[in-house]
């Protein structure tokens, strides 16, 4: 049987965020990228009056630093150019204060994603993208090793081909990665193509859940006011949840899981059944050869993770979808962070759950996922 909760502040567990970031360093890339590139690896450059700027060869637009560490800002002070690094959170390259950081927002532990390895995934060079993300994979594993119980690193892959994919996975899992975040746009065919079958049964041997992060994925261009950009985002995401189920993926692999990162939760509901919609009056529109046992919302409740930070409807509609695989993040040190209050956040928004749904989403359904230790942890309450 369910209880409610009792407790009226604090939580008597540890709160994991199942998607954070870091902050590159000037030198994450050019330290450690294979020595052919290092003229060509991403750097960081004085933009006058636009700040630090990351400077990425083959891209137009260098990636500016305002809006990638500004976690507790106020509305007002966010600014998308004009900040230098020495102005960023330092717990965003620097590990030894990343704990500290932690420790304010009455956070245990961190799924970590990168930040400018986000936008990387968009360049069109897959050769270029396969020396940066092995490089940061070699960083971001230097980063995690000062704590791997709190710091849980995530690897890159740019999903160059099926082959090169297998082998990235492997590499991953050797550097003592718990997953792998993947390019939104694959070198060759989609993801419901036969040929990623290999990269899903790496996967599922390795034990490394792979992730889907919003903007890794090139999108056509939003019309209307530039907000409208920001609530596009999800769609990416949404049209490669639904290319794996509709693509029969998870018929194929039913031990295959997937995590949709920092594209909100409180759509599953609907999108799960426009999907049984689509599917009941439509199916004949599947692929060739494409057989699905399952309504595709079920695909859904059991293999796909969402994670989402202050989506008080994901809270509040927990029941009409599988609640043990969503995933509360704090998105630090992003603009879009609810660092460092979260703790009041999650006491408003999850006083209507149970006990159980409320460490679940909070803890457990993320270390059951990257298979972390929660004794290991610290309880903030």
């Amino acid at each position: 049987m369910l209880h409610l909760r009792e407790d009226a502040m604090g939580f008597d567990f540890p709160v994991i965020s199942a998607d954070s970031h870091i902050t590159e360093h000037p030198d994450t890339y050019s330290k450690h990228i294979d020595a052919r590139w290092r003229d060509k690896a991403p750097r960081m450059v004085d933009g006058g009056d636009k700040g630090d700027l990351f400077v990425i060869d083959g891209m137009d637009r260098p990636i500016a630093m305002g809006l990638v560490a500004a976690a507790g800002k106020p509305p007002g002070e966010l600014s998308m150019t004009g900040v230098r690094f020495d102005e960023l959170h330092r717990s965003g390259w620097d590990p030894s204060a990343r704990l500290a950081d932690q420790a304010r927002d009455g956070v245990a532990a961190e799924v970590i994603y990168p930040t400018v390895g986000m936008m990387l995934c968009n360049h069109k060079d897959f050769a270029y993208k396969d020396a940066c993300f092995a490089a940061y994979n070699r960083w971001i594993t230097e980063y995690c090793d000062t704590d791997t119980s709190r710091l849980i690193g995530c690897g890159q892959s740019a999903a160059t081909d099926p082959q090169s994919t297998v082998a990235d996975l492997h590499a991953i899992k050797q550097l003592g990665l718990r997953g792998v975040m993947m390019s939104g746009n694959p070198g060759e065919q989609d993801f419901d193509s036969p040929i990623w079958n290999p990269v899903w049964e790496a996967a599922i041997d390795l034990d490394l859940p792979i992730s889907f992060h919003i903007l890794t994925m090139r999108n056509a261009q939003t019309r209307g006011p530039r907000l409208n950009s920001f609530l596009s985002i999800i769609r990416g995401n949404q049209d490669i949840m639904g290319t794996l189920i509709y693509g029969g993926v998870f018929e194929r692999y039913p031990n295959l899981r997937v995590v949709c990162v920092e594209a909100d939760a409180g759509w599953v509901p609907h999108y799960m059944y426009r999907m049984d919609h689509a599917y009941n009056r439509h199916r004949n529109w599947l692929g060739d050869g494409v057989s699905l046992s399952k309504l595709p919302s079920e695909y859904f409740r059991e293999h796909i993770y969402t994670t989402f930070q202050d989506d008080w409807v994901a809270f509040r509609s927990a029941d009409q979808m599988n609640w043990k695989r969503l995933l509360w993040a704090n998105d630090f040190p992003h603009s879009d962070s609810t660092w460092p209050w979260s703790q009041e956040m999650l006491e408003e928004q999850t006083q209507h759950l149970t006990a159980e749904q409320t460490r679940a989403i909070l803890c457990d359904n993320v270390a059951e996922l990257y298979a972390i230790d929660t004794a290991a942890l610290p309880v903030a309450a």
